[in-house]
């Protein structure tokens, strides 16, 4: 029963087989790292995970199961996103993606939602036979949240904690070795159209940068294909050449810095590394390192106008 449950989960055998062993040995582990590049199924593997933990064996309660942990409205299910700091309040991530709200810096995972799983631990649980914890994008724990979260690891009670994150090397070492991990590969190209057309994204696929951009990630696909949607087309098709002067390069600088938000930014240079790198091979070994450099200086929060000033006029002197 415990395999069937995770038959939506394309290309990660290896993952099934680690999880569907530890359950059926009665092995489950107090803690997992989900490890694996964002978009390639993890997050719909620890929703399956949750369903068997909370009820193994049960075939019956499954579709109800999933749409309670689908909504996070079970009692015993406590799913930590990262958070941006908004007019003194935690914002989620992905309420702040529905509220059109923008941040300069990247969205943290924080102490304080550190000591809310503290809490949530410290009750049994209600319904089930033991909690879960879900938490994405582990790697964005400032070092402070991470120390916070050490104790809670060994010492988890009745619960499993399961970290989402993209390898091992993105979080402290302490954290790594109280977690078992499990292993999430990128996706052939099978697989990825197969995983696109049952999400009824099979546009994606007539988009071949979008898909090299994804390397294997169908989740990273739709994203970057999404995030295309919001560059006017006419800046994107000035900017897939570097500028012929000084004069053009700063009046893209100027359209950019005034049109994007600075995570578009971020994307638009790495749409313009894949660019660069396939359309121009003789010239990507001089203008890359400058492209990788502004993505540098924009996650440092130098302001965005500069960065793109002086990346473009490189552009037009190399």
């Amino acid at each position: 029963m415990v395999r069937t449950q995770f038959d939506g989960l394309v290309g990660q055998d290896t993952a099934v087989t680690l999880l569907w062993r530890a359950v059926d040995q009665r092995r489950v582990a107090p803690a997992y790292l989900f490890a694996g590049p964002h978009g390639v199924g993890r997050r719909m593997a620890a929703e399956r995970f949750a369903e068997v933990l909370f009820a193994p064996g049960n075939g019956e309660l499954a579709p109800i199961l999933r749409r309670r942990i689908a909504q996070r409205n079970h009692p015993d299910l406590l799913w930590v996103e990262p958070t941006y700091l908004h007019q003194g309040k935690l914002i989620a991530a992905s309420q702040a993606a529905e509220e059109g709200l923008t941040r300069k810096s990247p969205p943290q995972t924080r102490l304080e939602q550190v000591r809310q799983i503290a809490q949530f631990l410290g009750r049994p649980p209600l319904e089930a036979p033991r909690a879960v914890v879900v938490i994405e994008a582990a790697e964005t724990m400032a070092e402070g949240a991470a120390n916070g979260l050490l104790k809670t690891l060994e010492e988890p009670g009745q619960a499993t904690i399961i970290l989402l994150a993209p390898g091992p090397q993105s979080l402290l070492p302490t954290l790594v070795s109280r977690c078992q991990t499990i292993p999430f590969q990128r996706l052939n190209a099978a697989d990825m159209a197969t995983v696109l057309q049952r999400v009824g994204q099979s546009e994606v696929l007539e988009q071949p940068q979008m898909l090299a951009m994804a390397q294997g990630s169908p989740g990273g696909a739709i994203a970057a294909y999404n995030q295309l949607q919001t560059i006017p087309p006419e800046l994107l098709a000035a900017l897939h050449q570097p500028p012929r002067s000084l004069r053009q390069a700063l009046e893209q600088a100027r359209q950019v810095a005034k049109t994007l938000d600075t995570e578009s930014q971020l994307w638009l240079l790495d749409y313009l590394l894949n660019w660069y790198w396939q359309r121009y091979p003789a010239e990507s070994p001089r203008w890359l390192p400058k492209l990788e450099a502004a993505k540098g200086y924009l996650r440092r929060f130098v302001q965005p106008r500069l960065v793109w000033e002086v990346m473009l006029m490189d552009l037009v002197q190399s």
